[in-house]
């Protein structure tokens, strides 16, 4: 792309992009991000995935699993509240409106 009279290029101090500003604009009119050092090569793009693949396989046993056991502990929790439910004595609560 022609670079015109009026841009110049600035490197960011903080991210080391490098921005095209147009003095006429007085705007960023191009952004070109730097290159990661961290970028991953394409020869290991499948490895990368199948790590994906089997980490997401693992999340979804995790939750199958807690799922699964999810009923059961529901229904002794409500097992345990019917059970103190049975124990308590049956009382005639006292409230104000009753009184009048």
């Amino acid at each position: 792309m022609a670079k015109l009279p009026t841009e110049y290029e600035v490197t960011c101090p903080c991210c080391h992009a490098t921005l095209v500003v147009d003095a006429g604009l007085r705007r960023v009119v191009r952004h070109v991000a730097p290159e990661r050092a961290d970028k991953p090569s394409l020869d290991e793009a499948h490895r990368i995935l199948a790590d994906e693949k089997a980490r997401r396989e693992s999340l979804f046993e995790a939750s199958v699993q807690s799922e699964r056991t999810r009923g059961d502990a529901l229904s002794k929790r409500f097992e345990e509240a019917l059970k103190q439910a049975r124990d308590e004595p049956i009382t005639k609560p006292s409230r104000d409106f009753d009184l009048d």
